[in-house]
């Protein structure tokens, strides 16, 4: 019985099973999926669960079922790569593999900064997610939140919890001269004149010294605050920082044509962990799992697998609010309600599928 492993069921964990599902499965073939939670989330959506305007089983889907899948649900404690093995920090579980798919997604990164761990709430996972929506929620009328860090996701937080608290003073940390600093001047001005006309602080080019309990200390200035919430970078999964794998400046394994990591090529790395010419994001790792799943359904056959095509995003989208947005799609920037809904658009067919 040939033993594949899936380490992670985000958008490029879940991608390599689906495709796999989708095709031929090899009746010697026996498939185990890990994962902290029982179920795949969006998490482009967990802006919402921060702000409360979703409920969290409208941001989850149910793993699909198999008989030839099984899961196990737990937070890994390490991989032996000479036994080939995976061991769990909450159970004495053990899991062997032949073939293992690391899909762990991202951690945040706080660049050294005094307290930004121990102070600040983060939407890199569901539970944390959860966390900072409980924060966000039970502060009293007029309470302070400020956010850190002017990205994707900084802009989408500040955003939601505006239109869902607007009692809140909401200040927004930009370490750069204008938010969004990736996207073209046209999108960076509509989403600065949200920010003004929907009374949310921008204060640009941000160097944060230091956090606390109840503030934000920045160029000198220390702000008193009740939530302080971190969108400010983020760094590769624990487990694979670890792995005595070659990796770039980024700490991002270095990976061949086929995802395969070099004198491991039963191991595949993907998503946010995998080096790439590509800025991580979800249509990223998805993409890059369909085509795990169909190099492994040839090597499972015994075949030599075929170079993949080329990876050809389709753009990036962001909310402001429920009837608001930005991006970029085929090169072309895009603002106001039909960016939105495109991006709603998205996420059906993701659940969908």
């Amino acid at each position: 019985m040939k033993k594949l492993v899936i380490l992670g069921g985000g958008y490029g964990g879940i991608k390599v099973l689906t495709g796999l599902l989708g095709l031929a499965l090899p009746e010697d073939l026996q498939i185990t999926v890990v994962d902290k939670n029982p179920y795949h989330s969006y998490k482009t959506e967990f802006h919402t669960i921060v702000a409360g305007t979703a409920a969290e089983v409208d941001v989850r889907t149910a793993f699909p079922l198999h008989d030839q899948v099984h899961y196990e649900f737990g937070e890994i404690r390490n991989i032996n790569l000479e036994s080939q093995e995976v061991y769990f920090r909450d159970k004495s579980t053990v899991v062997p593999y032949d073939y293992l798919v690391i899909a762990l997604g991202c951690e945040d990164t706080y660049h050294g900064i005094e307290g930004a761990e121990q102070y600040t709430e983060s939407v890199q996972s569901f539970s944390k997610a959860r966390h900072t929506g409980l924060a966000v929620g039970n502060l009293k009328a007029y309470g302070k939140v400020s956010v850190v860090g002017a990205g994707l996701s900084g802009i989408e937080v500040a955003s939601e919890i505006r239109e869902s608290r607007p009692d809140l003073n909401i200040r927004l940390l930009d370490r750069g001269a204008s938010v969004l600093k990736a996207f073209d001047p046209k999108v960076q001005a509509h989403v600065a004149d949200w920010f003004v006309k929907n009374d949310v602080e921008v204060l640009h080019h941000s160097s944060v010294e230091y956090v606390e309990k109840d503030g934000v200390c920045n160029n000198g200035v220390c702000y008193v605050n009740d939530v302080t919430i971190w969108t400010a970078g983020v760094q590769p999964h624990r487990i694979v920082r670890e792995l005595p794998f070659q990796k770039d400046k980024y700490n991002k394994v270095a990976v061949n044509k086929f995802f395969q990591v070099p004198n491991y090529e039963n191991i595949y790395v993907i998503g946010d962990n995998a080096s790439s010419v590509h800025s991580p994001s979800g249509q990223l790792a998805g993409q890059q799992g369909e085509q795990v799943a169909i190099i492994l359904d040839d090597i499972l056959e015994g075949k030599e697998p075929k170079e993949p095509r080329e990876i050809r995003l389709r753009g990036t989208l962001g909310s402001l609010g429920k009837s608001d947005g930005f991006g970029s799609m085929f090169q072309k920037s895009l603002t106001g309600l039909l960016p939105r809904l495109t991006k709603s658009g998205v996420l059906w067919l993701q659940k969908r599928h």
